[in-house]
């Protein structure tokens, strides 16, 4: 980045993740002492704070916006800083990080903190559902109902998200969905559906290796239910981006979807579950975003 932005707000959520971001007010002091750049640290205390006090940034004039913490602080973040000049950093230490490695933004606490000074900014994609944010990967059925045991069950990390999803999935059953993807109607039942701005769905894993933040779409990756034993054959294709090469993956890039079905459950907006209704309807914002990245 040319030049050093007089101002940084680190939003930091103190119950992120595994507990990396402890060290942050140090790590600030020893990375920027010295380089005229003015670092401020504020806490969040609870759901939507983060959103609050990145929006209060922004309209100070406050050049970036760091959320420390996982997907969860890096949407609140965004949504207050989304249609800004200021820029939204990323320093991972959640369970996910799927944005920042998405983004190539190192999990090295030190490296992240040093692309801030040194990086670039970029504009990326929204979108919204029912007119809440995501930034990096919404969805309904089977991950949403995960998300919200992950929420509840009082640890974080990928063995506990393991742990849920493994003995979740044989007695889920799969829903029937109605979806108008920018005008056709497709009708299927599923596993899971997921909206994917990025390529990452966090952990390393990926849905959709061909997901672009900055195309202007967002692609609606329909995942059927295989046998329990096939899904233990097929999982490490998360981690080698090659489960969209399986016949248990359709992907349809739109701009918009309205979806249908029977009941209103949860929807998970960037790994946080929130319940909705019955009807929910994806839009894009285009390029509304700006990002520090390498």
């Amino acid at each position: 980045m040319e030049g050093n932005p007089l101002r940084i707000v680190f939003i930091v959520n103190p119950i992120s993740g595994v507990g990396k971001h402890r060290a942050i007010e140090k790590l600030v002091a020893g990375r920027f002492d010295g380089t005229g750049i003015s670092p401020a640290i504020l806490y969040t205390n609870g759901p939507g704070h983060a959103t609050i006090l990145a929006a209060e940034a922004a309209r100070d004039g406050v050049e970036i916006v760091a959320a420390v913490g996982g997907d969860g602080t890096v949407n609140e973040t965004a949504a207050g800083l989304v249609g800004t000049e200021t820029a939204l950093a990323i320093v991972p230490s959640g369970s996910g990080n799927g944005l920042a490695r998405h983004l190539g933004i190192p999990m090295n606490l030190k490296k992240a903190l040093d692309l801030i000074r040194h990086g670039k900014i970029i504009k990326i994609d929204t979108a919204t559902i029912n007119d809440q944010l995501f930034v990096n990967v919404a969805g309904i059925g089977f991950d949403a109902a995960v998300a919200r045991k992950f929420a509840e069950a009082g640890t974080r990390g990928f063995s506990t998200y393991f742990r849920i999803t493994t003995s979740s999935y044989m007695n889920y059953k799969p829903k029937q969905y109605s979806l108008v993807i920018d005008g056709k109607v497709v009708k299927r039942r599923a596993l899971l559906i997921s909206f994917a701005n990025s390529s990452q769905f966090g952990n390393n894993t990926t849905l959709d290796p061909g997901a672009s933040v900055d195309d202007g779409y967002i692609d609606v990756c329909i995942v059927g239910k295989m046998p329990y034993w096939k899904a233990l054959l097929y999982a490490p294709l998360l981690f080698l981006k090659r489960f969209d090469r399986t016949k248990y993956i359709e992907i349809i890039r739109a701009k918009e979807v309205v979806l249908r079905r029977k009941k209103g459950r949860n929807v998970h907006l960037d790994g946080e579950a929130r319940k909705m209704g019955k009807e929910l309807t994806m839009r894009v914002n285009p390029l509304s975003l700006r990002v520090v990245v390498p």
